[in-house]
């Protein structure tokens, strides 16, 4: 399957999909950003936007900073640069929310900036060819490897140096069985002389993924539900919420949900039925989330864990920007 934005000239449209491709499959990104195409075709059109609809663009794609960072962007690229990318690494690095990775992309590609790319697969590719023992989570590494695919990207064609070395790692040298057969740089490769292709690059060894207990209400007020928007700054700013929070050791889950929700909005609500629980992860943790009905008994909401609340009737839910987690809540209610 071809990459978004690989062997297209328009700068903007590489922005789009290099920040969309970060940890994310090729294969989930694709129908998003032909989506992000056709409603924000323009930088000027995606700064014209509310944060809003830019993250109900953005919805069940995750890491949701990417998507405001995107949208802070191209208001800088707005202001700053008369809504055109500048052709230049040093100059792209001031767009808030562009780093090193999608500057290069971006010059690279788009403007044929001599600049080597270095993503997990050209990392991966780079060690196994050269069996580097160094640890590439150091910036001491990273450096090292930058400074020798400098050394060889040609002057003439460095995007085609780029897109080849990342679609070598993301086709061929797979993490795992890599196909070395059609390897064209089998002979070269140190590690394929070996035979200890999987061994590279080398890694810290990973930290076991802390997991909570999580429970969430839908508080009914008449014929409305109490939503939340959680605050810009930190994991899944800007986006809307249920109210809710942790099991703390020894506590039942509806003593929980009634303290969160007492905590959170100051609101007092009895339980009514429980909708279902379901797993989730996130990259540095994974959680068993619970959902209730909740009804209102007294109180006014209010924001002491949020930026905002709203009481939204349940077929209005569709149209704000949900985390995944959230999400999942909603389709066990549509089943």
């Amino acid at each position: 399957m071809p990459v978004p934005g690989r062997g297209d000239s328009n700068p903007y449209a590489i922005w789009v999909a290099e920040v969309m491709l970060q940890q994310t499959q090729v294969t989930t990104v694709w129908p998003y950003y032909k989506q992000w195409m056709l409603d924000y075709p323009t930088i000027s059109q995606l700064a014209a936007a509310k944060q809003d609809q830019v993250l109900k663009s953005w919805e069940g794609l995750g890491y949701y900073s990417r998507a405001r960072n995107l949208h802070r962007g191209a208001k800088f690229v707005m202001s700053t640069y008369a809504g055109s990318l500048p052709v230049s690494v040093s100059r792209l690095l001031k767009i808030p929310g562009i780093g090193p990775y999608t500057a290069a992309a971006i010059a690279s590609i788009a403007f044929a900036e001599v600049v080597p790319l270095m993503d997990g697969n050209v990392l991966r590719v780079f060690t196994r060819l050269t069996r580097l023992k160094s640890n590439i989570s150091l910036s001491k590494t990273r450096r090292d490897i930058s400074a020798e695919l400098t050394r060889l990207i040609p002057t003439n064609h460095p995007a085609a140096f780029n897109q080849g070395f990342m679609d070598l790692g993301r086709v061929i040298c797979t993490p795992r069985n890599p196909g070395c057969g059609q390897c064209p740089l089998s002979l070269i490769c140190l590690a394929r002389q070996t035979g200890d292709m999987e061994d590279y690059p080398v890694k810290p060894r990973r930290k076991n993924i802390p997991h909570y207990n999580i429970v969430v209400g839908l508080i009914r007020r008449g014929e409305k539900i109490l939503i939340q928007r959680r605050p810009e700054n930190g994991l899944l700013g800007g986006l809307w919420e249920f109210p809710g929070g942790k099991i703390e050791a020894g506590e039942s889950g509806d003593n929980a949900l009634l303290r969160e929700i007492k905590e959170e909005t100051g609101l007092d609500v009895s339980l009514d039925q429980e909708i279902g629980t379901i797993q989730h992860a996130y990259t540095h943790f994974k959680i068993t989330l619970s959902a209730w009905f909740c009804d209102w008994i007294e109180g006014e909401a209010q924001t002491h864990a949020a930026s905002e609340n709203r009481w939204v009737l349940m077929n209005e839910l569709k149209d704000f920007a949900f985390p995944r987690a959230n999400l999942k809540i909603l389709e066990l209610l549509s089943q």
